[in-house]
């Protein structure tokens, strides 16, 4: 039976390493916290994902998962890190590079390697001379992919098994080798291609959808400005059969679209151009929003000759999820935390604790604000008492 080691255990590689488990499949993960290792050796996790608690403890208790602070051999290995950017929007492949040194003294002929970290173009390449030039042996002996993940917070594990997947190696071999893995836990489309169009693949699908929502928060600005209710506007020009534009937000967020573009944009600066105003737009969307909501303050001011008091509804990066990464709405919260002449209430019903920010209870929020700022479209906030408020909607009509 083969055996997977899994390094990172994080939101994508927890949830992968628990599906490949519950395949009969024996995983080995590996993080650098002791603490996630020790939760999730006790069946237990220390992320929100939907199904998730229920895979890993039965993997675990069957003996299919366990985890540790160091990899181990083993015939696969996937490499599940975070890739971060510096001050300069650099992406920085250390933790890639680290957790491919990591595992080159355990490989041996007919081990297969997968790269699913988002990466700049040419990083698998990279890796595979990494490998060749400690281990010169494996040259042609080895097999070296790159697969990345596509998948939603709040149903990974549903989509880890029925979304399509890109598979890219270096070589022709590798391809196959790892189309054959995927398929053992997939059944969604493996689309075979090289390492190259695989990396570059994941890369286009969120720079395009950070395009496209930078249209609608383009938009948004344009018919502030022109006296238009974007909501209908868009309602409208949906209506034609070849128009589809995405309702507006308060920005963009998470580890994907709010990330992907500038890995392209670090690499080719100069043909990126669409590209990177989409980033500058959407980066641009929350400072506007906060104009907006200090506009409705001083105006209330004036009218009411008193300081109101503000509920802010939402703080993660997108609805009906606890994930705050990157999240717009947030950088948003905390800039109106540091205002001490009015009274903040902020409002996040999928988490519990937010560092730096009190959070209250919706209905109590509600009733005692006089200005109701919604930044993320949560369930709960579908069905509001407005009656006397200032609404100011960012997300949604």
């Amino acid at each position: 039976m083969k055996k997977v080691v899994t390094i990172g255990l994080g939101y994508i590689g927890l949830p992968t390493s628990a599906l490949i488990s519950s395949n009969d499949i024996l995983v080995h993960g590996v993080d650098i916290n002791p603490d996630v290792v020790d939760t999730i050796n006790k069946g237990k996790i220390h992320i929100d994902e939907p199904d998730l608690e229920n895979f890993v403890r039965k993997s675990v208790e069957r003996g299919k998962l366990s985890a540790s602070l160091k990899p181990v051999e083993a015939d696969i290995y996937l490499i599940v890190v975070p890739t971060p950017f510096d001050k300069n929007n650099k992406p920085d492949i250390s933790y890639v590079k680290d957790a491919i040194k990591s595992i080159i003294n355990f490989l041996k002929e007919g081990d297969l390697i997968i790269i699913e970290s988002t990466c700049p173009v040419g990083t698998t390449e990279k890796m595979s001379n990494l490998i060749f030039a400690k281990r010169k042996q494996l040259k042609d002996k080895i097999f070296i992919a790159y697969c990345p993940e596509r998948v939603l917070p709040g149903n990974i594990m549903y989509e880890l098994v029925n979304n399509d997947r890109v598979i890219g190696g270096i070589n022709s071999k590798s391809t196959i080798m790892a189309t054959k893995f995927y398929s053992l836990f997939v059944k969604g489309n493996l689309h075979e291609t090289d390492a190259r169009t695989a990396e570059m693949c994941k890369l286009v699908e969120n720079s395009s959808r950070d395009v496209q929502i930078a249209f609608a928060n383009e938009l948004s600005i344009v018919c502030d400005k022109a006296g238009i209710n974007v909501w209908e506007l868009i309602e409208l020009a949906n209506k034609h059969p070849r128009v589809n534009i995405l309702n507006p937000g308060c920005g963009v967020g998470g580890h994907c679209i709010a990330v992907d573009p500038y890995f392209i944009i670090s690499d080719f600066k100069k043909e990126s151009r669409l590209i990177s105003e989409a980033r500058k737009i959407n980066n641009f969307k929350p400072e506007w929003c906060l104009k907006k909501i200090h506009e409705c303050i001083e105006k209330f001011q004036r009218t009411k000759n008193k300081k109101p008091s503000i509920a802010v509804l939402g703080l993660t990066f997108k609805p009906n999820i606890d994930d705050l990464r990157e999240s717009p709405a947030l950088k948003i919260a905390k800039s109106l935390n540091t205002k001490n002449t009015y009274e903040v209430f902020f409002v996040e019903p999928n988490v519990n604790y937010v560092k730096g920010i009190k959070l209250t209870e919706l209905q109590k929020a509600c009733i005692k604000s006089d200005i109701i700022v919604k930044l993320v479209n949560h369930r709960e906030f579908l069905e509001l008492d407005l009656e006397k408020k200032e609404f100011i909607d960012f997300c949604s009509q």
